[in-house]
């Protein structure tokens, strides 16, 4: 057996196209405010892809970038600096914080009507609830690379392993909601049977940060797998999942080309979303 990739490159693309088009359709161009506290190579890169998306679709960019020294309460007045920007349709607070930060403290600030991360308690209040909101991007952008290769979850046993709040927890509503209606499990530091549990899943999401953590031999034959940990091993990029797994899965979302682009591409659907609201 050889896996299927499911490419987030070449969808990411088709879908800042679409984004293009939407923009030259809005009466004022929307604006992405980035708010990156620090210089952690790996959010400085992200960050600035994120612009660079803004530039090929015609969105305008805000860039605001404080120093690894800065206090919660300067951070804190930069939210509120986009909160009242005029020109900022939505905007995103690059995580992880320095330590002694409270990053909830910090997102809490932020207008939930220009939350473009969705990760906002309103926000994520809403998506508990399956009412319409900004979908956090990471999960919408997994969601969105399986509905383009008609993968479908309902029934299918959905293993998801790291309960972040970027990805993990918000992962497993989304994907347990009845549009979906995935079965769903949520493993972590704590959790004593995940070798069984990786064994019985029809979909396997690693979001953990361990480098080639989850090898051939630990899933079923034909699962589905989605790699979206990201550990940095000198200049290279490795995701949780040993590549090998091409092996014995049906269908795979490497890491980097997988989510990373689509999450990216959600960003700017997100803020469409906003602008259009």
């Amino acid at each position: 057996m050889s896996a299927q990739i499911l490419d987030g490159k070449l969808l990411a693309q088709r879908i800042k196209s679409q984004i293009s088009d939407s923009v030259k359709q809005l009466a004022k161009p929307p604006g992405l405010g980035t708010i990156l506290v620090g210089s952690d190579p790996g959010s400085v890169s992200y960050v600035a892809g994120k612009h660079r998306d803004c530039a090929d679709v015609g969105i305008a960019s805000i860039r605001i970038d404080l120093p690894e020294s800065v206090s919660e309460k300067e951070i804190l007045a930069a939210v509120e600096q986009l909160n009242k920007d005029a020109n900022c349709t939505g905007f995103i607070v690059q995580l992880p914080l320095p330590a002694g930060v409270d990053a909830q403290k910090v997102l809490a600030s932020v207008d939930p009507k220009k939350d473009a991360d969705g990760l906002h308690p309103n926000n994520l209040g809403k998506l508990v609830l399956d009412t319409k909101t900004i979908i956090p991007c990471t999960p919408k952008a997994i969601l969105g690379l399986l509905t383009e290769y008609k993968i479908d979850l309902s029934s299918k046993a959905v293993l998801i392993i790291g309960r972040g709040t970027t990805v993990g927890r918000p992962l497993s509503i989304l994907l347990s909601q009845k549009a979906v209606n995935a079965t769903v499990t949520v493993a972590h530091t704590a959790t004593n049977n995940l070798d069984q549990l990786l064994k019985n899943a029809d979909v396997v999401i690693a979001a953990i940060g361990k480098s080639h953590f989850i090898k051939p031999g630990m899933i079923k034959a034909g699962a589905v797998v989605i790699d979206v940990g990201i550990t940095r091993s000198g200049a290279q990029l490795l995701g949780d999942v040993d590549p090998a797994i091409t092996q014995v899965a049906s269908y795979f979302a490497p890491m980097p080309g997988g989510v990373g682009p689509m999450t990216r591409a959600m960003l700017l659907s997100n803020l469409i979303e906003l602008a259009k609201a």
